[in-house]
C-alpha cells in the first residue's frame, strides 16, 4: 500500500511540471477464476508517450 500512495505522489507532482509534456496515471484491475481459485490483480502507473512507469500489485 505505501508504494501505491508513494507511486500516486510521484505521478501527482511530475504532473504539475510546465516544461515537459504531461504525466498521463494509468491504472487496471482485473479478477480471474481457475483451478487455484479466485485470484485479483492491480497496477498503476503513468506515461508521458515516450517513458511508461508501472507497478503491479
Amino acid at each position: 500500500m505505501k508504494q501505491a500512495l508513494a507511486l500516486i505522489a510521484l505521478v501527482g507532482a511530475a504532473a504539475c511540471g510546465a516544461d515537459a509534456p504531461p504525466v498521463k496515471p494509468t491504472a487496471g484491475a482485473g479478477v480471474s477464476v481457475g483451478n487455484a481459485g479466485v485470484s485479483t490483480n492491480a497496477n498503476l502507473g503513468a506515461t508521458n508517450g515516450i517513458l511508461s512507469v508501472g507497478l503491479s500489485l
